[in-house]
């Protein structure tokens, strides 16, 4: 772990206890708990999958993110005297899951794809196993973190391959909410983008930030070479200089009196971006700043970006499109019990697979594991099993043990994750869908 790894996770840990994230739950789980509570059922071992039925259409894939927010999560999940007063006077549960609710802490197991792993549609990312009690409480968590993370990965999954190598920064932290603007910058950049402007995710998980000025910062001047003066006083001529709050030719002709020919960037904001950016390159050019860069922001998406791939810019700056996960805000995974023991016992007891059979929500019974399939070093497609034995041709598993009797036992750090995701998309074919099959079902 590097220096810069250490402390994030230091960071990371330091707010872990901060406040209980019991409550970040829909008032059902807590009936649903009260009832089991009350006939034992509670105490029955049991299994739950996370997956989707479908990807959004035009989807190849998915990119499954959070895993690690949820860890952090999981570790805050107890209900305090504040957690148990409130309860107790909104008469939400009886006495009984009161008491119950005040020791609870996630004793059982969790298998999940690592993240930053393509999934499909049928996918298992994450399996739960536990009580009954302690596995139905953490339903809203899991699906409120992967829902949002999942969804911000994948629109900036394509966004990084529509970017054609060029750098990424998020700059989306005005367009959400706050707490969902922190998780939206890391989820970012596990998929590839360099940087961040949100200063929260720089604090709490050691992603780089970059920034340097809105127009209001120009405005605030009384000419536009008395604002790139400032700027350029304050944080050298290596900064970022936004041109276009007037004319964007003068602007750039500002930029490189002030500066000089070392001016590190200009930024441009508005207007036919491809072509400001064709003039801008040879205004610069013209005026001896052959090494300076373009930036290029302004409401960009994937279908933007893929139109300026012939521009000569040298980054993007991208917002609303990650933050809100592009046309597709919600991954649509689901929580569903799979499997279940008739009686307390024993962790050892067997368990009865079952599965909804609602007409276009039908499951799958039974626990399932999964395999990604490879010709040679490229994935071929995914296998889904109803039992642990791998395929017969070359494989990797894709799900790794995370909780172990409640303890955390893997943990990688945002650049391992990084790399993960960078290396399973270098290993899928571009433009193929990645197809599950499965192998193997319970009847009845």
């Amino acid at each position: 772990m590097t220096p810069a790894d250490k402390a994030s996770s230091a960071r990371t840990a330091s707010t872990a206890s901060t406040s209980s994230t019991a409550l970040h739950t829909d008032h059902y789980e807590l009936t649903m708990l009260d009832a089991a509570v009350n006939d034992h059922t509670a105490d029955r071992r049991a299994t739950f999958e996370v997956f989707t039925r479908h990807l959004p259409s035009g989807a190849n894939y998915g990119v499954f993110c959070g895993l690690g927010r949820l860890l952090d999560a999981l570790e805050r999940f107890r209900f305090g005297p504040d957690e148990l007063d409130w309860l107790e006077h909104a008469h939400v549960v009886s006495t009984a899951t009161l008491d119950w609710l005040a020791g609870y802490r996630f004793s059982g197991d969790i298998d999940a794809y690592r993240e930053g792993e393509l999934y499909g549609a049928g996918s298992p990312v994450l399996t739960v196993d536990g009580s009954f009690g302690e596995a139905v409480l953490l339903e809203t968590l899991i699906l409120s973190t992967f829902n949002h993370d999942s969804a911000v990965a994948a629109a900036g999954s394509r966004i990084v391959a529509a970017a054609g190598g060029r750098p990424l920064i998020e700059m989306g932290s005005r367009r959400t909410d706050p707490d969902a603007a922190v998780a939206a910058a890391r989820a970012a950049y596990v998929v590839g983008f360099a940087s961040t402007s949100n200063l929260e995710a720089g604090r709490r998980y050691g992603i780089p930030t970059a920034g340097t000025a809105a127009h209001a910062f120009t405005l605030a001047y009384p000419t536009e070479r008395e604002a790139f003066a400032a700027q350029v006083a304050a944080l050298g001529p290596e900064t970022t200089l936004l041109v276009d709050t007037y004319d964007t030719r003068e602007g750039i002709g500002n930029a490189v009196a002030v500066a000089g020919a070392d001016l590190g960037a200009i930024r441009i904001d508005s207007g036919d971006l491809a072509g400001e950016a064709r003039r801008a390159r040879a205004q610069l050019d013209e005026l001896g700043a052959t090494n300076t860069r373009v930036i290029v922001t302004g409401d960009l998406d994937e279908r933007s970006l893929e139109a300026l791939a012939e521009a000569p810019v040298d980054g993007y700056g991208v917002g609303t499109a990650v933050v809100m996960g592009g046309d597709r805000p919600t991954a649509g995974f689901v929580y569903k019990l799979v499997a279940v023991a008739d009686e307390a016992g024993d962790p050892g007891t067997s368990l009865r697979p079952v599965a909804k059979r609602s007409p276009g929500k039908e499951g799958v019974a039974g626990r399932k594991w999964a395999w990604r399939l490879l010709d040679g070093t490229t994935g071929a497609g995914e296998e889904v099993a109803v039992d642990p034995n791998p395929p017969a041709g070359p494989s990797r598993p894709l799900q790794v043990p995370v909780v172990r009797a409640g303890a955390i036992v893997d943990r990688p750090s945002i650049e391992q994750i990084r790399a993960h995701h960078s290396a399973a998309r270098a290993e899928w074919p571009v433009g193929r869908a990645l197809e599950v099959t499965l192998r193997g079902h319970y009847d009845g």
